[in-house]
């Protein structure tokens, strides 16, 4: 299911109107005002997106946006790249938000438990998403492993690197030129439900893709608004 809660228009909106806001405070260095306005707009978003993925997620996407009208250009882009993939991908959720993309896995999808390996289905998954990703060439994606808090801290983040980095070789396999793709691991670090139950530990044991446009992709979508 793809989830959107608000506009990107209400996404730029808050942009503005928070830069505004801490364009008034003359006693800020530039270095603090940005990252007051980072600060307040990521957690605009993060309202936006709720509890549907982790703060690296929203923060990929914060860190990409341009806003205004060339941010809606861009907008209409995700948002049918990302019904092509729910399509594709539908036991996957996406999440459509300001100008990217959050293609959101459970664990369990990908990979038998306690292991790096991506299982013959997950591979069907990722192939018809590197499929839309190949389409889409314009693109920047960032690839997220989170797991649930059992084990160490040490041992979590290496599996969820290990589960990143096998998702970003897999596409590498399927066309998918490997300087687009990023990978990072979180461990356990970014929650979105509470460890101390079975379905919230189920729910944090997750894969995020994170698709955003590229500086090609910008420049158009400013060039097409001038």
């Amino acid at each position: 299911m793809i989830t959107s809660k608000f506009k990107i228009a209400a996404f730029s909106i808050a942009l503005s109107l928070t830069a505004m806001g801490f364009q008034g405070c003359d006693s800020l260095t530039k270095t603090q005002k940005g990252a007051g306005i980072g600060a307040a707009a990521g957690g605009v978003l993060g309202a936006i997106i709720g509890k549907k993925a982790g703060n690296t997620a929203i923060g990929a996407i914060l860190g990409g946006a341009i806003g205004g009208t060339a941010g809606g250009f861009i907008g209409k882009r995700m948002d049918k790249q990302a019904a092509e993939i729910q399509n594709a991908i539908p036991n996957a959720e996406v999440v459509r938000e300001g100008e990217g993309i959050i293609v959101k896995f459970d664990s369990g999808i990908l990979f038998d438990f306690d292991s790096a390996n991506l299982k013959a289905q997950a591979k069907d998954n990722v192939k018809s998403l590197a499929g839309s990703l190949s389409k889409y060439p314009d693109t920047e994606i960032k690839v997220i492993g989170h797991t649930d808090n059992k084990g160490t801290e040490a041992y979590n983040m290496s599996l969820s690197e290990r589960r990143a980095a096998a998702v970003k070789a897999y596409a590498v396999t399927q066309g998918v030129p490997s300087s687009r793709l990023t990978t990072v691991g979180k461990g356990f670090s970014e929650p979105i439900a509470d460890n101390a139950t079975d379905a919230g530990r189920t729910a944090n044991r997750r894969v995020e893709i994170v698709i955003v446009a590229n500086d090609q992709l910008k420049k158009q979508a400013q060039q097409a608004n001038n």
